[in-house]
């Protein structure tokens, strides 16, 4: 679907792929923007064709890449289980690389005033965002949650999304890891090697985080933190921190 895998077959083999890496769960995000249509009943079919010829493994969940355009916030406000993950309270938001309103913390507040926890996509390969992290950081300290791109963890985007997304994870503004995969070359579905370089650079406890717990507990609906309750000093050790100043 969208600009991801054009056929069942190569839809498969990306299904494949991850559960060969270590994938047990996956969010199908078909967009909702100005060029692509979200369509839940076709969305509903293709996952149960899927799951049916992969046997579940790994399951797949309905998810939605959703552009903050004015149709999209008002039919989010007026139906919100709509595009939200697994229809309860988790929404995948993606910022125009073109341009971010000044309004968007009161769209981001309106969603989370209404129990709907937007999770910012990708904020490290946004152009207006590498340039001004510090927004990022205002909408996790208001309640968002983020997610980076494995391969932008891995240099897979270039230096500029290489050095945002290691800038947001060293600052513990990173709530989850995903693929982001389109394809099965390219922008593929693996995990595996992005794990080892977060547990690697910043602790395996911090790699669960990423990658396991907070995933599981988005795509349940349970209780996400948008503290940024780990902050990570290089390589070698990391420490909690409470925020406030005291240690």
């Amino acid at each position: 679907m969208d600009d991801g895998a054009p056929t069942e077959e190569v839809s498969l083999e990306m299904l494949r792929m991850a559960a060969a890496a270590g994938t047990t769960d996956i969010v199908a995000t078909p967009h909702s923007n100005g060029e692509f249509e979200y369509k839940p009943d076709l969305i509903a079919e293709r996952m149960a064709r899927l799951t049916e010829l992969t046997g579940g493994v790994p399951r797949i969940h309905r998810g939605c890449d959703l552009h903050l355009s004015f149709d999209n916030i008002s039919e989010t406000l007026e139906n919100p289980s709509k595009f939200t993950i697994n229809g309860r309270r988790y929404v995948l938001v993606e910022c125009s690389e073109l341009h971010i309103s000044g309004s968007m913390s009161q769209v981001l507040d309106r969603l989370l005033n209404i129990d709907l926890v937007p999770i910012i996509t990708h904020p490290e390969r946004n152009p207006i965002l590498q340039k001004e992290p510090q927004r990022v950081e205002r909408w996790v300290d208001a309640g968002s949650l983020v997610q980076v791109t494995a391969l932008s963890i891995l240099g897979g985007f270039g230096k500029r999304a290489h050095q945002s997304a290691h800038s947001f994870l060293k600052k513990g503004l990173v709530h989850v890891v995903a693929s982001d995969a389109h394809d099965p070359v390219v922008r593929h579905p693996r995990l595996d090697e992005a794990y080892a370089a977060v547990a690697r650079d910043y602790g395996k406890d911090m790699a669960e985080l990423l990658f396991r717990q907070n995933p599981s507990r988005i795509i349940e609906g349970k209780f996400v933190s948008s503290d940024r309750t780990i902050r990570v000093a290089p390589r070698k050790w990391w420490q909690f921190w409470i925020p406030g100043g005291e240690r």
